[in-house]
């Protein structure tokens, strides 16, 4: 099993958690994620046996076409589509949430975050829902009332930004070419516990 960050802290208040460490690969994704699943599900239920946690999946879009100097890429810089490498973990996004049950697939209204929750929303019927990346307290805030398993597109500056405002405090900010992380925040009994985990191709900053 993958080791993981991991706190909870009561909703709204914002904790320290260590660096997630051991990659969340290929080869393990699937079994490693539900087994994760799990034992998040299962903590806020022990607290809080007549709350049904919200579960909130946490993730930058992936690989933009125009990444790196050399990319050969001569569209539209301010809204690139993603790059061959970004569909393949589009995909695995959706393969890795395939028996997680989401509900609800959240984009900001950008090409390279909604065809990364393309897969994922196709996988499980349901339509991708713009929010304004302006207003993630708001945003943040109505996802704790809204029950169910969202999957949240962002970007590198507004994924750390959203988990601190859903009641978590990640370790340090994304760097341009880091695509690899992936927050999973459960909301339950007026709790807020929150997970990193690494998947896919690495980032090797």
């Amino acid at each position: 099993m993958p080791r993981r960050s991991h706190t909870e802290t009561p909703a709204g208040r914002h904790t320290k958690f260590p660096d997630s460490s051991t990659p969340w690969r290929h080869s393990m994704h699937r079994s490693s994620f539900l087994v994760v699943a799990s034992l998040l599900l299962l903590a806020p239920i022990a607290a809080e046996a007549q709350a049904e946690p919200i579960v909130i999946y946490v993730v930058r879009h992936a690989e933009r076409a125009d990444d790196g100097p050399n990319s050969g890429f001569t569209g539209d810089t301010s809204d690139p589509p993603l790059s061959e490498s970004g569909w393949a973990r589009a995909r695995l996004i959706a393969e890795m949430l395939d028996d997680a049950g989401v509900t609800h697939v959240h984009s900001t209204d950008y090409v390279r975050t909604r065809t990364t929750g393309e897969p994922t929303a196709e996988a499980e019927g349901v339509e991708i829902e713009s929010y304004d990346p302006r207003d993630l307290r708001g945003f943040a805030a109505r996802l704790k009332t809204m029950p169910g398993r969202h999957l949240v597109l962002g970007h590198s500056n507004t994924t750390p930004q959203l988990v601190e405002a859903l009641g978590g405090d990640p370790v340090a900010a994304i760097e341009p070419m880091e695509y690899d992380r992936f927050y999973i925040v459960t909301v339950a009994g007026g709790m807020v516990s929150t997970v990193m985990l690494r998947y896919g191709e690495p980032f090797e900053g």
